[in-house]
């Protein structure tokens, strides 16, 4: 609350498929550590004593799952278009998840997490280049969070 925090997300996935991610500053202070298995086991590894609180690490953990895609059963995905989107909703216990591309399939736009009702959470990627976005948004509706990350190229 009332925080901002800037600096490099480094992902990378290791060759046991698990994708492990630490965010630091531009100087190297860490604040994160996270490991997300293949299995969909999770491990946070450091969490800088600030942050280390399990309502924090529980809502990274779920923003990052939601734009990897990870623990999602897309076969069991409802497909619906319009004129302009493919709108692929995956049920979960409590609302659903809802990935949107543009009409082709070609390029995820927008991403959702919601309950029956509304968005929680919704997560735009922008400006692809070799199928990957150089920009990724994540916004929660229901409290001030917000993560903004922009792609640097090396």
């Amino acid at each position: 609350m009332g925080h901002h925090l800037s600096g490099l997300l480094l992902i990378k996935t290791l060759p046991d498929s698990s994708v492990r991610m630490v965010f630091s500053n531009e100087v190297g202070f860490k604040f994160f550590d996270f490991e997300f298995k293949p299995d969909g086991e999770f491990k946070a590894y450091y969490v800088v004593k600030q942050m280390d609180k399990g309502p924090v690490i529980k809502t990274l953990k779920k923003d990052f799952e939601l734009i990897m895609l990870r623990k999602q059963d897309v076969q069991a995905a409802t497909v619906r278009q319009d004129d302009h989107s493919m709108y692929y909703i995956i049920k979960r216990p409590k609302g659903f998840f809802c990935y949107i591309t543009d009409k082709a399939g070609n390029e995820l736009e927008r991403m959702e997490i919601a309950s029956p009702r509304k968005p929680i959470v919704e997560a735009i990627m922008k400006n692809y280049k070799n199928g990957i976005p150089d920009t990724i948004g994540i916004t929660h509706k229901n409290f001030s969070f917000t993560i903004g990350l922009k792609r640097i190229d090396r």
